[in-house]
């Protein structure tokens, strides 16, 4: 019968539900609905619709996409009613794909009240929350949980951390008027807690007695010096002693070098500073904890979940490399509503990572082939230039070999040039013995 009563009030609740705001970017209608500013003029980046490189459902995961580096993004939409959360849940849910692996910028999404000036939004602009995720280096990659309370923007004390990977990713906020909240990430919890705590709305319930003082007796120290523990009379030994075994160098001179001292050492008999044992101390009371008393700035309100006038959403944020996908955006003050819309967007999720393994499958591949590629080239090209050095060592020997060649045969001519002139030289020495002889 309860289980029966249970339900019937979860149907009740979920009949009489409102979704205030939803927006699937179906087709270029989006345009008619959304603002963008032109405060940053030049500076100003541009959305373009589109379901990205990667997709499971190619119309059903358009969305707008951040579309050039190093810009400033910022624009707007407002609900067709303003609306009041008092008394019931404020969802705030919407999809963020990095595609880009993004390397620092904001993927996040802001709730303003209805007097938002759309053409004038820019990052000074009062919101009431700020909600999503925040990636910049290794160090910042966080969910970004963020309350106007007051005219001051409050960061949630919780270190959340959010999906930093090409993938879509379904983001869900949950403020009820119980004062608490829950952050989802692909429908699942990632955090919770109350309002109060993990804010500073408020200021501390209790603070530290101005007028108390820890007594001057109170003795802290859990160990003392043992009052009986005396230093031994042979304790006290030098750190370190001229080198016995060390002697004087047979050409030191004292007049011209100076007095002679041995090298020092460590003294092995040196046993350092010496302390005290330590023992239990008979008057510790423990650590003095300060007394505390209510603060009397303190004010309870059971109303920091509440916004009277929640008007517009927006998507204002600066972003180094472009190719965000933002979709999905729904308000709404139904958890049911929320998770019917989450189901829709894992109906497409898985259909997504089967594409994009394909296509990193498919760049792999062809990595591998340009790789590939690129070994034989150098290799080949490494060949030819190997072949070509060889090819004028060759040339090189050649020459030498030609050079040699023609060096003899220049030398050989060079002979027989000279042999003439003997051979007449041995004819005219005969010549003249015999001239001698005759007469």
């Amino acid at each position: 019968m309860f289980l029966h009563r249970l339900v019937l009030l979860s149907l009740v609740s979920y009949v009489f539900s409102t979704d205030y705001f939803v927006e699937k970017f179906e087709d270029k209608s989006w345009e008619d609905r959304w603002v963008q500013s032109t405060k940053k003029g030049a500076e100003a980046g541009k959305f373009i619709l589109t379901a990205g490189k990667f997709y499971g459902d190619a119309e059903k995961d358009k969305g707008i996409k951040t579309s050039q580096d190093a810009r400033f993004y910022a624009v707007s939409a407002k609900f067709d009613k303003p609306f009041s959360n008092e008394d019931k849940n404020l969802v705030i849910q919407f999809t963020v794909k990095h595609e880009q692996n993004i390397d620092c910028g904001g993927g996040y999404i802001k709730v303003f009240a209805s007097d938002l000036d759309q053409k004038n939004m820019h990052g000074d602009s009062p919101y009431l929350i700020m909600f999503g995720p925040d990636i910049c280096g290794p160090g910042t990659k966080k969910v970004h949980v963020i309350f106007n309370y007051k005219g001051k923007n409050l960061l949630t004390k919780k270190e959340i951390r959010c999906k930093d990977d090409e993938m879509t990713h379904l983001y869900t906020l949950i403020v009820k008027p119980s004062n608490t909240y829950e952050v989802r990430i692909d429908n699942e919890k990632v955090e919770s807690g109350e309002l109060e705590e993990d804010w500073d709305f408020l200021p501390p319930k209790k603070i530290k007695d101005p007028n108390a003082k820890k007594p001057e007796d109170w003795d802290d120290n859990k160990k003392i010096d043992d009052p009986e523990d005396k230093k031994p009379e042979d304790w006290d030994k030098p750190q370190n002693i001229p080198d016995p075994d060390a002697k004087k160098p047979e050409d030191w001179d004292d007049e011209i070098d100076g007095e002679w001292e041995p090298p020092m050492i460590d003294n092995p008999e040196y046993k350092g500073e010496w302390k005290p044992k330590q023992i239990d101390n008979p008057n510790y009371k423990g650590e003095w904890v300060h007394p505390e008393i209510d603060n009397p700035d303190y004010s309870e309100d059971k109303n920091l979940y509440l916004y009277k006038d929640i008007g517009a959403v927006g998507f204002d944020l600066w972003q180094v490399k472009a190719g965000t996908i933002f979709d999905n955006v729904l308000i709404t003050d139904s958890i049911e509503s929320a998770e019917e819309a989450a189901k829709e967007f894992e109906k497409t999720k898985e259909g997504e990572k089967k594409m994009k393994d394909k296509q990193d499958e498919e760049e792999r591949k062809k990595q591998e082939e340009e790789d590939k590629k690129r070994k034989e080239e150098e290799e080949s090209k490494k060949k030819e230039e190997e072949e070509e050095e060889e090819d004028e060592e060759d040339e090189a020997e050649d020459k030498k070999d030609e050079d040699k060649k023609d060096e003899k045969e220049e030398a050989k001519e060079e002979k027989s040039e000279e042999e003439p002139a003997e051979e007449k030289k041995d004819e005219d020495e005969t010549t003249e013995e015999t001239k001698r002889d005759e007469l």
